[in-house]
């Protein structure tokens, strides 16, 4: 009697097991996310043998040769090229360009490094030509394969290697081995396991191409995340052309490098200069219109914020906030009724960061109360000026990093002042072409800035 095949249930959004299939996940509460998995049989795994252990010293470090794609804001955000051997999960929003980067990226290494293979489980050759047509891609060393299953792919890579592989998507591709379908949480984990093994054996980097959920995270198991050796988080408004590429884990490079680009008619294209893309439009004169200074990594970029103050006609005031975080404004008018004595109570707010761009950082904090306050005032600002510093509960102004990037990406971009926080006046070099003033508390501020 043939033994009878064993399944378990999986929560496609926590990895949660079951026995039996619930409506209701216990984990992460949620509704119908249960899909059935076979269970693969145990195989025995032969243990090596003589394993001797090394001491620190006597480890060799030799530099691993970065492949350079020729796209310098790709290259910035990999810490300078792609290490061979990597493992790399590229995610973000569907249509936000995810495929169309990577098919450029895989162009340019085909160039310049010979052979790469992009798959996709997704499209069939017609489909990526017709993409490729599109995106002026035509190197005769990128090669394209429509498949769906990892062994086989796997089984057809023979040396000489390719320079690179890309899988578009990881949640589109299966194992034969598992009887669930593409996507799952365990059809996630074993073609990731395999593509790891197959880049850390054959010194081939491998970037994968994921999902994201509707809550803005990775698709399938928080496992993937922690297997491969670069996350990078492809962003921006549908709306907007401008894309950035941001790295929220790199194991050969640091985390704090971003990459702009904009999406062109023929693919994305490089920003060099995201802050003077930025202020093409700007306009002096206008109430609630303010310059603040953005550290995205290490790279400082220069933005417009603008807000929108106007009486509450319909019951409860509105606070909108477009590329700012809503719970940070919420503090920084409370901080402008109670410190500076402005009524916003029955006032509605709206806080638009001009380009599609998201402030993080609090040294946007200064920007932001100073622009709130315009807009009420109906006063508008001093031109030529660019701000930068965090709003503490008590009104206060405190000091920020990188405070002399900022400077003179203001004074290149044909800023004449900057105010900044007088904790970091005294640490500030004097540049020419540009006055530098300190304020201590956000009134001082408000009295140096609105006309």
């Amino acid at each position: 009697m043939a033994n009878k095949s064993k399944s378990i249930y999986v929560c496609q959004s926590c990895g949660f097991k079951s026995p039996k299939w619930l409506g209701r996940c216990p984990d992460c509460g949620g509704w119908s996310t249960f899909a059935e998995e076979k269970l693969a049989p145990l195989q025995k795994v032969r243990r090596a043998v003589n394993l001797e252990p090394k001491s620190l010293s006597q480890i060799e470090v030799r530099e691993e040769g970065r492949l350079k794609s020729g796209l310098g804001e790709f290259d910035r955000v990999l810490g300078g090229g792609v290490v061979q051997g990597s493992l790399v999960l590229v995610a973000g929003d569907p249509g936000i360009g995810k495929s169309t980067l990577m098919l450029q990226v895989a162009e340019k290494l085909s160039r310049g490094y010979g052979r790469v293979l992009y798959l996709s489980g997704e499209e069939s050759l017609y489909q990526l030509k017709l993409r490729a047509d599109r995106l002026k891609v035509g190197s005769p060393s990128l090669y394209l394969l429509a498949e769906s299953e990892i062994e086989a792919v796997l089984d057809s890579l023979k040396e000489p290697y390719p320079s690179l592989l890309v899988i578009d998507s990881i949640q589109a591709i299966a194992s034969h081995s598992l009887g669930s379908l593409p996507g799952t949480v365990g059809q996630v984990r074993e073609c990731a396991s395999l593509l790891l093994s197959f880049a850390k054996g054959r010194g081939v980097p491998v970037f994968l191409i994921g999902h994201v959920t509707k809550q803005g995270a990775i698709a399938g198991p928080k496992i993937l995340e922690h297997m491969v050796d670069t996350v990078l988080y492809f962003e921006g408004e549908r709306h907007h052309s401008f894309r950035i590429l941001r790295a929220v884990k790199n194991r050969f490079g640091s985390t704090n490098e971003v990459g702009v680009f904009q999406m062109a008619e023929e693919g994305l294209e490089e920003v060099s200069n995201p802050s003077q893309l930025f202020l093409t439009r700007r306009r002096e004169g206008v109430s609630g219109v303010a310059v603040v200074s953005s550290m995205e990594g290490t790279r400082p970029l220069l933005v417009e914020m603008q807000a929108l103050v106007s009486p509450a006609y319909y019951g409860l005031p509105q606070r909108v906030a477009t590329g700012f975080d809503h719970k940070r404004l919420s503090l920084l008018l409370a901080i402008l009724e109670k410190r500076e004595g402005m009524k916003l109570g029955m006032k509605d707010v709206f806080l638009n960061v001009v380009g599609g761009v998201k402030l993080n950082e609090p040294a946007a904090d200064l920007g932001a109360a100073v622009c709130v306050a315009s807009s009420y005032r109906d006063t508008s600002l001093i031109s030529d000026t660019v701000m930068v510093g965090e709003v503490g509960l008590g009104g206060e102004v405190r000091g920020v990093g990188y405070v002399e990037k900022r400077i003179r990406e203001a004074q290149k971009l044909g800023f004449r002042r900057c105010v900044i926080p007088q904790a970091n006046l005294k640490d500030s070099k004097k540049i020419p072409g540009i006055e530098v003033m300190g304020v201590d508390r956000l009134r001082e501020a408000l009295d140096l800035l609105l006309k």
